[in-house]
């Protein structure tokens, strides 16, 4: 198994990875969360990509990507400077369970570190459906600080 930051010629295979991730969690949950337009997620992979406000860790078997980890950097107050967010994460199923997805976050972890940034933020989905995956990320030194994730969509 290989992590490795990728550039944007894998930009296709990373938002159909994305899209695999939205489906799971609307299918998990029973209503649709997510729309997503795969045509338009291409496009704004690899323009966010190229334009290096978007890293994605990528974990190999040869030459398949078999998860991912998006990044951005923000800022805040709170934070007391530059931090990253995971936006997204994602190990195909049949890769669960077998260290990918623990060497794929250290690897973020790691990057995070490279980067000057004082944290690193994600959001999960819903509990209880997704317990498991809070257990995950609390292994491996997250913690959680409540609230909920929401959104107003501006039209």
């Amino acid at each position: 198994m290989k992590y490795q930051i990728i550039d944007s010629s894998k930009s296709e295979q990373i938002a159909m990875l994305a899209v695999c991730l939205t489906n799971e969690i609307s299918e998990r949950m029973g209503t649709k969360y997510f729309n997503v337009d795969i045509p338009l997620a291409i496009d704004l992979c690899k323009n966010y990509m190229s334009n290096g406000i978007y890293q994605v860790m990528a974990a190999f078997d040869a030459e398949q990507i078999v998860g991912f980890a998006s990044v951005c950097q923000s800022y805040s107050l709170y934070a007391e400077g530059q931090f990253g967010i995971i936006q997204e994460f994602y190990v195909v199923p049949e890769y669960r369970s077998k260290g990918v997805g623990q060497e794929l976050l250290q690897s973020v972890l790691k990057l995070a570190k490279q980067q000057g940034w004082k944290r690193l933020e994600l959001s999960t989905p819903p509990l209880p459906q997704y317990k498991s995956t809070v257990e995950f990320y609390k292994s491996n030194g997250f913690e959680v600080t409540g609230g909920h994730k929401m959104k107003h969509v501006i039209t």
